[in-house]
């Protein structure tokens, strides 16, 4: 029989991996993702494999996000050798993000090392290096949205559009089994309907076993006009402050989408005198790869857009500077008033945002909006939680900034997407709640239950249950 073991993102909303294994098809991984929060080196020394990655025949990426495919080049590090299948816009973005993550981890790994030699300690081995990184690309099939894969005689899975962020996929895989067909289907994570830049996420209709994330199980998001009208207020408020505005941003689809929204403001005359930063090289790569593959969206998903998504993004934003080296990032903190931005990383777990943050969190004129969900663990989740003291870069600093938070923004579906995107199934299939903390799942639990009469799951981490 078929086994399946929840080894990340099972009551909790980082780490991504889940471990299948059958006759049919061997040792395949659903996504390869990094634990977030608290300090890389640290959970890269004790976030070990459960398995033996020599071992596994394929890995199936949902998406590009490092909480999903952060630990590609530790499992090509320790032996890995087989296809990692995901669709080719993601492929595109992983060349981007790996090697970004790999140079932090490789100059953080660095200085600590000079610290422990200063204390005579013993010197950590890198975990995985920048060829790793090279050769997990080089492993990499990119394929399109709907064209069927096999893996094996008895097994094969297609990739449909999950409408999250770019090249994002919801895995089906169908097997046979003992003379049985099996279905089981993985949903990565899920987009909002009427998302801008991005398609709706696609409906399946039949299913065994279906994995489906819980982000947001307890919540729903603003609509497009209302989230437009908060962000408008927040930036008018902060204007007539004399104040300037930070915003930690994920470098791939909410940095995209951001921009889009400013240049809506813009274009509508309300937008003030604003100067816009785009302070991350990786959000600026990626724009530029968001540029190539927008001719994916369809005429129709994007009907409801206010302006023409085939233009480059910063065109709607005149007053829009890309910040790519350090010397322009530092000129920033010349600016006095009426400076917005935006800066990796989306969770304040490092990046430019934290300079910033040194710069600007002390003063009570300026404001911190956060326009993504932020996990357990992580900087933005103490700031999201109301803390007054934090600590950056080893010294304390007080928290004054105003601190916002836009849902609209949130690239999931909320809960009633969640619910629908589940009652497209007929008959119900066995459902397993991922990728969501404990509060968020049983709140979507409940509501399956009251109107769908849908029991679920929600395995802890290292569970392992028969399909």
């Amino acid at each position: 029989m078929a086994t399946i073991s929840f080894l990340g993102a099972a009551q909790e909303v980082t780490g991504s991996c889940h471990l299948l294994e059958s006759d049919s098809f061997g040792r395949i991984l659903l996504d390869c993702g990094m634990h977030q929060g608290g300090d890389i080196i640290e959970r890269l020394e004790s976030d070990d494999f459960h398995f033996n990655p020599q071992t596994i025949n394929a890995v199936i990426l949902s998406h590009a996000h490092l909480d999903h495919s952060g630990l590609l080049p530790r499992l090509v590090h320790q032996g890995f050798d087989g296809p990692i299948f995901c669709t080719k816009a993601t492929v595109d973005l992983l060349r981007i993000m790996l090697k970004d993550s790999a140079g932090l981890y490789e100059r953080d790994l660095e200085r600590e090392n000079l610290r422990r030699k200063r204390q005579g300690k013993k010197l950590l081995k890198p975990q995985y290096r920048l060829q790793d990184v090279e050769q997990a690309i080089h492993q990499c099939e990119g394929l399109d949205y709907l064209q069927s894969r096999q893996l094996t005689q008895d097994a094969a899975f297609t990739l449909h559009d999950a409408g999250h962020i770019l090249g994002s996929a919801i895995v089906e895989l169908n097997f046979k089994e003992r003379g049985r067909d099996k279905c089981l289907v993985f949903s990565g994570d899920l987009g909002k309907r009427n998302a801008v830049l991005m398609n709706d996420p696609s409906y399946l209709k039949h299913a065994d076993m279906v994995l489906m994330e819980s982000t947001y199980g307890d919540r729903e998001h603003r609509n497009e006009t209302d989230t437009l009208a908060q962000l408008q207020n927040i930036l008018a408020e902060t204007w007539q402050r004399g104040g300037n505005v930070m915003i930690p941003s994920f470098a791939v689809g909410r940095t995209q989408e951001l921009l889009f929204y400013l240049g809506c403001l813009h274009q509508q005359g309300k937008l003030d005198n604003w100067q816009i930063f785009l302070d991350s090289p990786m959000a600026i790569e990626v724009t530029r790869v968001y540029e190539k593959w927008v001719a994916l969206l369809s005429e129709e998903d994007t009907a409801h857009l206010q302006l023409d998504h085939r233009k480059p993004l910063e065109d709607f934003l005149p007053n829009l500077f890309m910040a790519v080296t350090p010397e322009d990032s530092m000129a920033i903190n010349k600016v006095a008033r009426g400076a917005i931005v935006i800066a990796g990383s989306g969770m304040c777990n490092g990046g430019r945002i934290r300079h910033h943050f040194k710069q600007r969190i002390w003063n009570k004129n300026n404001t911190l909006i956060f326009v993504g969900f932020q996990a357990r663990g992580t900087l933005g989740r103490i700031l999201v939680d109301g803390a007054k003291h934090i600590k950056l870069f080893g010294e304390p600093y007080l928290v004054k900034a105003r601190i916002e938070t836009l849902g609209g923004f949130s690239a999931h579906a909320g809960q009633s997407g969640l619910v629908k995107w589940i009652g497209q199934f007929k008959p119900q299939p066995k459902v397993i709640l991922v990728h969501g903390e404990p509060q968020a799942q049983q709140a979507l639990a409940q509501r399956l239950w009251q109107e769908q009469t849908l029991a679920v799951e929600m395995p802890s981490q290292h569970q392992s249950m028969v399909f």
